[in-house]
């Protein structure tokens, strides 16, 4: 979907496919990074939201009306520091309502050709904790968008049980057809795991352009689902033994040799 700064219409259009996956036969739905409104930077705290919120609370109800876990994509958070908010991702379950957040800890500060400067820090604060979920499902880990260029988070997702990894997104057309498919699959193969990225699609008035191509990638790095650069739904199934079977064929997770901040790097160089 292409989320505008009109927050209802952003709502209304989330709940619509919501309940086309549903009737589909989902028992997991996954929205794009800020879903519910997306508009111009300096408006950023005066549309964040505490966590429960007006946004998480709709989309809760209509994960218990429907039965199903939901990924509410990402919601701009209130931060108790002034002048700024989190980039926070919310799952929610069937039952309890929020199950677990995750607010970005990478935030966007970059300058490609092309397009314009981007400046997530100059009214995002970054998260710093990271988060795996244990649901009935299975366990899920949880980033958002820029995350998907460090690795090492999602290792430390996948050492910590995670099955599934969401990756919901505003990615811009020009990272993306040059990046997108390959991240996604990368970090699928080596933390064998099953990657859900929903991805926002098409040309915002307030901002870059945003690429589309929602995907879901499987434990082998094979793209299961792909959606095209128009608003979509994507389905496939996740299967947990073919999973369990990948990584007992080619357990590397289990040949690994060095722990993340526990091995000593040297730098040689030349002599002159």
């Amino acid at each position: 979907m292409l989320a505008t700064s009109d927050k209802e219409a952003n709502l209304r259009e989330a709940e619509e496919w919501i309940r086309r996956a549903h009737a589909a036969g989902a028992r997991l739905v996954a929205l794009p990074e800020v879903f519910n409104w997306r508009g111009y930077g300096v408006d950023t705290v005066a549309n964040a939201e505490p966590i429960p919120g007006p946004s998480t609370e709709r989309m809760s109800a209509l994960a218990a009306e429907l039965g199903l876990y939901l990924l509410a994509g990402s919601v701009l958070e209130k931060a108790c520091q002034e002048g700024s908010a989190y980039n926070t991702s919310v799952l929610i379950g069937p039952e309890a309502g929020v199950v677990a957040t995750y607010r970005k800890i990478h935030l966007f500060d970059v300058d490609i050709e092309g397009e314009d400067a981007i400046r997530e820090s100059e009214y995002r604060r970054p998260g710093d904790v990271v988060v795996v979920a244990d649901t009935p499902l299975c366990p899920m880990g949880m980033s958002v968008c820029y995350d998907l260029r460090f690795p090492e988070l999602y290792r430390r997702l996948a050492t910590a049980g995670a099955r599934v990894i969401f990756v919901p997104s505003v990615f811009t057309v020009t990272t993306g057809r040059a990046h997108w498919k390959t991240l996604l699959r990368a970090r699928a193969i080596e933390n064998q795991v099953y990657i859900i990225a929903p991805d926002q699609v098409g040309h915002h008035p307030t901002s870059m352009e945003a690429y589309g191509h929602s995907m879901i990638v499987d434990p082998w790095g094979r793209v299961v689902s792909e959606a095209t650069n128009e608003p979509g739904l994507v389905l496939a199934t996740i299967d947990l033994a073919y999973l369990e079977d990948v990584r007992r064929r080619l357990p590397t997770l289990e040949h690994r040799k060095l722990s993340l901040g526990d091995f000593n790097a040297v730098r040689l160089g030349r002599s002159t």
